[in-house]
């Protein structure tokens, strides 16, 4: 059973967070998880992050990343090893897609596979636009709007 929310009463005191909302209705979201390959995400820092994926039996060129907007896509496909005869199969090798909802400003690092287990680095930059700033209060007249690290010394 699904129950929707009602957003409506947050929309009177908060801008710009249609995004968030529409997250949290998303039925995409609420679709049965699929466990493999299995992740960790770790914060490595105050605005750096790590996810960590175990892809045991990939190698580099069977692995994709792609960044989109605020979506972050591994895809993992290994083309069928028809020569070999297994009498036992359990490291799993099956394609796979998963994906991450990434917050604004959050742009991918770097990415290494080592030991089996990929590591995406993924660091948050806010733009110096979207920096908190003091705004002067004037006498009515138009004063220009400074951001506080380029005020020049004098």
């Amino acid at each position: 059973m699904r129950t929707e929310f009602d957003f409506a009463p947050l929309y009177r005191s908060s801008i710009g967070f249609d995004r968030v909302f529409s997250l949290l209705n998303n039925p995409q979201r609420l679709q049965a998880v699929d466990a493999w390959p299995p992740y960790d995400i770790l914060k490595v820092g105050d605005n750096e992050y790590r996810i960590v994926m175990a892809v045991a039996g990939f190698e580099d060129g069977d692995l994709d990343i792609t960044q989109e907007r605020n979506v972050l896509l591994v895809k993992g496909g290994k083309a069928d090893d028809t020569k070999a005869e297994y009498l036992h199969r359990g490291i799993a090798t099956r394609g796979f897609e998963r994906r991450f909802e990434l917050a604004d400003h959050v742009s991918v690092e770097n990415a290494s596979l080592k030991n089996g287990l990929l590591h995406i680095d993924l660091k948050r930059e806010i733009p110096e636009a979207m920096k908190p700033r003091k705004i002067a209060i004037g006498d009515g007249a138009q004063v220009p709007l400074q951001i506080e690290g380029e005020k020049q010394v004098a």
